[in-house]
């Protein structure tokens, strides 16, 4: 529950949809899980926690009226434009599926895993909800797994937005009473669109780019492939991207320690140099707009585990609370915080969650 907690203010921070934790109650009862812990209990706030599930449970058990009711309920709740409206169930997935979307996109660009991605730990409204074996990326991966019972990967951080698109089409099934299955397919598979356009326009502001140009998803495609070859730290060099200048015979420092080696991130800095200029980029104000959507610090999976050892074995809750601050700001430097944006050290690296985490 700690890690909830902690999770649901870090994406709060960076602008990602979420559910918040509102308190915490902690109990004197054991629980088995994969170890025995202790018990506790997390009282969850959201605007609804209506999820995909909600409407595979009624349809799986033969109750279509209550498929309708629900619907009927998160329209005149959350999309009360779509009330009584000609086409409105069909407008209601539409809106769902453009929300996941977005929800899946921001995930992508922040190098946010889930971890569970089932349909009842998807949010009708497109919130991030059921925060357990989540992980931020260190080394960029498309196979970052940080489930430790997710051993074939289906829950990996590239496969992400695959089990969305699946996710929907198993909403799409449990609303075939109120929407018809061709059209519902039809919108689901829409979501591909959405989602390429979508984490396209956030990989671009976190780029600093601000015209659009038709070689923009290969510029970024060669980055992210370089970063996973490289095993190169996706927040921090994001981060350092911005301090890049476009003047004329001016150093690429900002990688230093970091990819100086690499001759294939050198051509790409070059083609990005290049890309910067030709939009007549400023090197200040691209780098005011970089740093406010590029944070300095996440909630990495070594830091949240050392806020949960020192609450736990010692009853000192300092390290949680100095998070939550830290957490509240990413993208601002904060002095006498530097250690937080590093990387996890060699022994605390690789750290897997379970789901009772």
């Amino acid at each position: 529950v700690i890690r909830e907690y902690l999770c649901g203010e870090a994406m709060h921070g960076l602008g990602i949809p979420t559910t918040r934790a509102l308190s915490i109650v902690g109990s004197d009862e054991r629980v088995e899980r994969e170890t025995t812990e202790r018990g506790a209990t997390l009282l969850r706030m959201a605007e609804t926690h209506v999820r995909f599930g909600s409407f595979e449970g009624f349809h799986y058990t033969g109750r279509e009226d209550h498929v309708k009711l629900l619907v009927d309920y998160v329209i005149e709740g959350f999309f009360p434009r779509l009330a009584g409206e000609e086409g409105g169930y069909a407008s209601f997935l539409s809106e769902v599926v453009d929300r996941t979307a977005k929800l899946i996109a921001l995930w992508q660009a922040n190098g946010f895993t889930h971890g569970v991605m089932n349909t009842d730990n998807m949010s009708i409204i497109g919130l991030t909800l059921d925060y357990g074996p989540f992980g931020f990326l260190e080394d960029y991966s498309l196979e970052y797994i940080p489930n430790h019972s997710d051993h074939f990967g289906r829950y990996s951080f590239g496969n992400q937005p695959a089990i969305a698109l699946w996710n929907l089409q198993k909403l799409a099934e449990a609303l075939g009473s109120v929407v018809p299955r061709e059209l519902s397919q039809e919108i689901v598979f829409g979501f591909r669109g959405l989602y390429g356009k979508y984490y396209l326009g956030i990989m671009k502001q976190k780029l600093g780019l601000i015209t659009d140009d038709p070689g923009d998803p290969a510029l970024i495609k060669n980055l992210l492939t370089i970063l996973e070859e490289e095993k190169a730290d996706y927040t921090n060099h994001m981060r350092r991207l911005a301090d890049l200048s476009t003047e004329e015979g001016a150093d690429d420092g900002h990688h230093a320690g970091m990819l100086e080696d690499s001759t294939a991130y050198k051509e790409w800095v070059a083609s990005y140099r290049r890309r910067l200029i030709s939009e007549g980029s400023v090197d200040a104000e691209r780098k005011e707009a970089m740093n406010s959507i590029n944070p300095k610090y996440i909630l990495r999976n070594y830091l949240a585990e050392r806020a949960i050892r020192k609450a736990e074995d010692e009853g000192d809750y300092s390290e949680i609370e100095g998070l939550r601050v830290l957490l509240k700001n990413p993208f601002s430097e904060q002095p006498g915080f530097e250690e937080y944006s590093k990387p996890a050290p060699p022994s605390e690296r690789g750290l897997v969650i379970s789901c009772s985490s």
